[in-house]
């Protein structure tokens, strides 16, 4: 699960085109805006002329020079600033852009990785999972309450809003979903749906369905290998702000495997990570399937979303063969 060092590199490269870009793009808003307003380039010349002049003081032994000079670029700022708003742009139209503002399109805030390079990382390494794709096809753009009547229709609406709200509010309150009912009544569609909005916020998000995720925890703790790729996917599990698990109870779990999942929920709890789970099992099921300790930590922190109604898919093949659903 650890970076390789040309999988880095690539991402470092992405932010050396997004640099380069926004650079280019700032430099042509400057020409076009000394090309437009006048007065401005002279402001922005007596910038560099002024601090050249209180240079020389403070180097002369002034000790006033420094508090001079920001007073006079403070003065300076203003004058620019006015002078775009006069003429129609913004007082930040020529502050620096950023794809990311928060690190500035380096990568790193404080020596850490910023959320927009873990996204990076987290895309490369969960390519193969064919997450965007899906995502393309199942998002709240795509919804449809075409299949549903009556009861069930209500609850899927309130499902679909309380899925809205989850979105929302995703990054000022702490949340966990956990969805089950019967097959096919878009349970994985809808953590699709919030998989997407969270992405498109900038949020790291894994998602995996729980066959695979019990699999890679299984393969990874039995080769002594890939201790560290362990290590490492055990930090991006606990870390990334969302981890979406898709239908839990098809997986193959052993004592060893369950103890993993069980320190994962557990850690993303006190880490107040949020996690959505599907499951096509009841909760009873669920229950005596998995660990008191696991099933207690769900029963206590998730909230419970249950889904009835058709088998979606089926309908959709029958409605492909005799024509759409009126």
């Amino acid at each position: 699960m650890a970076l390789t060092v040309s999988q880095y590199n690539s991402i470092l490269r992405q932010y050396e085109e997004h640099q380069t870009r926004n650079r280019h793009l700032h430099d042509q808003r400057l020409h076009h805006i000394y090309e437009t307003v006048p007065g401005y380039q002279a402001l922005d010349e007596a910038v560099a002329s002024t601090s050249v002049a209180q240079g020389k003081k403070m180097l002369a032994g002034d000790t006033n020079a420094l508090a001079q000079l920001k007073d006079q670029l403070k003065d300076l700022a203003q004058k620019r600033a006015a002078l775009l708003l006069e003429n129609g742009y913004p007082a930040d139209f020529l502050d620096p852009i950023y794809d990311c503002p928060d690190c500035q399109d380096t990568g790193y805030v404080h020596g850490q990785k910023c959320h927009c390079f873990r996204q990076a990382e987290i895309a490369l390494l969960y390519e193969q999972s064919n997450l965007k794709r899906m995502l393309e096809k199942e998002n709240f753009g795509t919804l449809s309450y075409s299949f549903f009547q009556g009861d069930e229709l209500t609850s899927y609406r309130q499902a679909v809003e309380k899925c809205k709200n989850f979105c929302t509010n995703f990054k000022t309150s702490y949340q966990n979903l956990f969805f089950y009912g019967t097959v096919g009544t878009g349970k994985t569609f809808l953590t699709n749906c919030i998989a997407k909005e969270c992405i498109e916020q900038g949020c790291s998000v894994l998602y995996f369905s729980a066959a695979s995720l019990f699999d890679l925890l299984a393969r990874n703790t039995f080769d002594y290998r890939a201790r560290e790729e362990l290590s490492a996917l055990c930090a991006d599990l606990y870390g990334c702000d969302l981890l979406v698990i898709d239908d839990l109870g098809t997986e193959t779990a052993t004592a060893v495997t369950l103890s993993h999942f069980f320190t994962c929920l557990n850690e993303r709890l006190l880490r107040q990570k949020s996690v959505i789970i599907s499951t096509n099992l009841s909760l009873e099921d669920c229950r005596n399937r998995y660990q008191d300790r696991i099933f207690s930590r769900i029963a206590s922190n998730f909230e419970f979303c249950k889904l009835t109604g058709p088998d979606i898919r089926m309908c959709k093949k029958v409605s492909a063969v005799s024509g759409p659903v009126r």
